[in-house]
């Protein structure tokens, strides 16, 4: 079915993503962010993280369509973006899920072996693109769907943190488009791992190291 790939990857659900991680929500909720400050939280989501991380994902495509695929310079660029231990082992978690779903479609494709030489693991971004390989998207279709993945993310995790209508949550989606293009725009102009875009959300990175020391949590991050 034509289209469908870029679908799959834009789900916040894919392959487990949205069930045990939600995007920052439940620790900035933790921190006392309210339902009316959760369009706030996407639009500083997508001009910070989700703009590496689609960056990211459109390098590591570009590695997996390379011979030989070679991720490590962009997991490297990426990790050491990512300076809080927790999201880093949020975003190994969720990759590791990616990383089953690529192999169970194309287990023997160039992409997906080349990601068992990655150590520890690899972060989700990188999954994704060795992913976008195997489903053949284009970096567009990548980055828009990396960057609509966030907001799906978010969006899915508010429905049970901070119940209300969900067509609220489709009109935070919609009322976030042009960051969400501008976001996209930015991480494709990206051009090699060195030009990853340092974007850390610092009270994220601070919430989420609160997180983690938390007993009673719903969510990875």
């Amino acid at each position: 079915m034509p289209g469908l790939a870029p679908l799959l990857l834009g789900d916040g659900r894919l392959p487990v993503g949205a069930y045990t991680y939600s995007a920052g929500l439940e620790p900035a909720v933790a921190a006392g962010l309210t339902r009316d400050d959760v369009p706030a939280l996407l639009r500083a989501r997508l001009r910070t993280a989700a703009v590496t991380e689609s960056a990211a994902a459109v390098l590591a495509l570009r590695a997996a369509r390379a011979d030989p695929v070679d991720y490590e310079p962009v997991q490297r660029a990426l990790a050491a973006r990512t300076p809080a231990a927790p999201l880093r082992e949020a975003s190994a978690t969720l990759g590791r899920g990616v990383h089953r779903l690529a192999r169970r479609l194309a287990p023997d494709h160039p992409a997906v072996t080349a990601l068992s030489s990655i150590h520890p693991r690899p972060l989700r971004p990188v999954t994704l693109g060795a992913l976008g390989a195997v489903m053949d998207v284009s970096e567009e279709e990548l980055a828009h769907g990396v960057i609509y993945d966030e907001l799906q993310t978010i969006t899915s995790a508010a429905l049970k943190l901070l119940p209300g209508d969900p067509l609220d949550t489709v009109a935070w989606i919609l009322a976030a488009e042009p960051d969400a293009t501008a976001a996209a725009h930015e991480a494709l102009a990206v051009r090699n791992p060195a030009g990853l875009p340092a974007r850390t959300p610092l009270l994220t990175e601070q919430w989420a190291l609160e997180h983690a020391r938390r007993e009673r949590r719903l969510f990875l991050a």
